[in-house]
């Protein structure tokens, strides 16, 4: 499946740094997980069912991520209510980031034009990045299958 926009980021480059309130009404950024390998997965929605079933995955693999030393963030523009309610109903072990103001989807591009059924809008695409203890881009999945996606990315630590 071809990517359906244009990556403004690359393999190697530094990952651009954030600070984000997270669910629970936590606050954490780039910079203080630095040394740690960090999978920053971007969604477009809360408890949409792609969303869901990427989320979940995450979940069920999660024990598999802490144990070789990864660090689980989950970004979209949704507000800290409507995370703290998704991390909740699906019991997700992991953080998620609400970027309302859009700075986070901005700096990693992965925020534009998509199209739906035929309706136009903007919204954030389904991108994951792997980043390094150095802070640096070691990986980038474009085309994210939501159903098989953490195992994907899990391969990358076997």
């Amino acid at each position: 499946m071809a990517t359906k926009f244009e990556l403004k980021l690359k393999e190697g480059d530094v990952a651009p740094n954030f600070s984000a309130i997270t669910n629970g009404g936590g606050n954490i950024s780039l910079a203080e997980l630095k040394g740690k390998n960090v999978i920053l997965y971007f969604y477009p929605k809360d408890d949409t069912s792609g969303c869901t079933k990427e989320a979940c995955g995450f979940r069920d693999d999660f024990a598999e991520f802490k144990k070789r030393g990864a660090v689980v963030l989950g970004v979209s523009p949704d507000s800290v209510k409507s995370h703290d309610k998704f991390v909740k109903k699906y019991k997700l072990p992991f953080t998620l980031l609400a970027d309302e103001d859009k700075k986070i989807v901005e700096a990693y591009g992965v925020w534009g034009k998509k199209t739906f059924w035929g309706r136009k809008y903007m919204g954030t695409y389904r991108v994951t990045f792997l980043i390094g203890p150095d802070g640096r881009i070691k990986r980038i999945w474009p085309d994210v299958k939501p159903e098989e996606h953490a195992k994907e990315v899990l391969a990358e630590f076997l």
